[in-house]
């Protein structure tokens, strides 16, 4: 059987979201309004921020609570808690 190289690129590609999705566990994606609640019941939260988009920017935000991870995208910013701890980042990449 011959195999094209758009076929192997795609099995390759699904291959290293597959390994990305066990290394990081589930990744559950909340609306803004969920997401500020699991803020709220951590003691000392941290969140990573990015700006996305390609045609339109997004506001991207990831946590970790009770060792599952949350994710939020939302269209204007999210006013965060003062006690949040915010890192920067220059991209968040969600597996699948």
């Amino acid at each position: 059987m011959v195999t094209t190289g758009a076929a192997t690129g795609g099995a390759a590609a699904a291959a290293a979201i597959a390994q990305a999705i066990k290394a990081s566990g589930a990744i559950i994606q909340l609306e803004p309004t969920e997401f500020l609640k699991i803020l709220s019941k951590s003691k000392e939260p941290l969140v990573v921020t990015a700006l996305g988009g390609v045609f339109s920017k997004n506001y991207q935000y990831l946590t970790s609570y009770k060792g599952l991870h949350f994710y939020c995208k939302s269209d204007t910013a999210i006013k965060l808690q003062a006690d949040v701890e915010v890192v920067q980042a220059k991209k968040i990449w969600i597996p699948g």
